[in-house]
């Protein structure tokens, strides 16, 4: 028969003369990465076997009523451990959602996108909508920009305001 490579940690191993088709080795995490993997497969394809299944959680939560309650009372740091794993997998879920939405045709634009924040590489592919952000502020106890230090260099936001014929194709303020 030959070596075969494991699907989960690709270490190579021998197939079982018993199951040729076997693409996982016997090392104990790749089978529960496997028998994981069935399940989940069974679940989303076997309506009867969901069912079954949904049933069953069902039935012990009528016969343990209360079970949960009292296990988050006296497990407090596993109560905050789920906590902020249920945040982290909400965020990569939101950024799921935005980081391949391609909602606007920017195909005739030149656009530039700027993310800024700590989960702003996860959204590589993000073309949401196209826009340009002009941020102007002026540091405390600054004097104002003067309205114009020559004819063809102007200065400040009047300037910058000028090359707009009306109130729609001006930059938010």
């Amino acid at each position: 028969m030959g070596q075969r490579c494991c699907r989960f940690c690709y270490k190579e191993f021998e197939p079982s003369r018993f199951h040729p088709e076997q693409r996982a080795c016997s090392e104990k995490s790749c089978q529960q990465q496997r028998r994981s993997q069935n399940r989940k497969q069974r679940l989303r394809d076997d309506t009867e076997y969901r069912d079954i299944c949904r049933d069953s959680a069902r039935k012990w939560r009528t016969r343990h009523p209360g079970y949960w309650k009292q296990y988050r009372a006296a497990n407090s740091q596993s109560v905050e451990r789920n906590r902020t794993q249920q945040r982290q997998r909400d965020l990569r879920q939101r950024l799921a959602d935005l980081a391949n939405n391609t909602s606007a045709d920017l195909k005739s634009s030149m656009v530039r996108v700027w993310w800024w924040g700590p989960s702003a590489g996860d959204l590589a592919n993000n073309n949401l909508a196209p826009t340009q952000v002009f941020i102007w502020q002026r540091p405390r106890g600054q004097q104002p920009l003067p309205e114009a230090s020559c004819k063809q260099h102007p200065s400040g936001l009047p300037a910058a305001l000028a090359g707009y014929s009306n109130q729609h194709d001006a930059p938010p303020i």
